[in-house]
């Protein structure tokens, strides 16, 4: 396929999916999208409907500067937080190629602890003895 290429970054929480179109370095950001600038409603920030007309308006940003194929990188909240992307992610990646551009590969990008940080009081097991 002919045509520039480009990485879309898809950060999806639980509360939230913020989508980002940078060039292939990486470096160059070319249009950002979050849920809270489609939908009106905070709880629905986060829904598959938000990441479909977020990822619409990324894809139309991507046309405009003639990107076709993508690199897509989902992340999760990760840390010591959720590590599953949250519903929005799937949404976006379908939208995306409804949209007419190419997706190369799709990668998880959620950063993973290495015994980090300590959790929240209520997920820390109780030990007796």
């Amino acid at each position: 396929m002919a045509g520039k290429k480009g990485i879309v970054h898809i950060f999806a929480s639980h509360n939230n999916t913020i989508i980002l179109l940078t060039d292939i370095t990486g470096a160059e950001t070319i249009a950002k999208c979050s849920g809270g600038m489609v939908v009106k409603a905070q709880h629905k920030e986060g829904s598959p409907y938000a990441a479909m007309k977020v990822a619409e308006i990324v894809a139309d940003k991507a046309k405009e500067r003639e990107i076709r194929e993508i690199d897509v990188k989902v992340r999760g909240q990760g840390g010591n937080k959720s590590n599953t992307p949250g519903p929005g992610a799937e949404a976006a990646i379908r939208s995306l190629t409804r949209n007419g551009l190419f997706i190369r590969s799709i990668e998880n990008v959620t950063p993973i602890p290495h015994d980090g940080c300590r959790k929240k009081k209520r997920y820390r097991g109780k030990r007796k003895g």
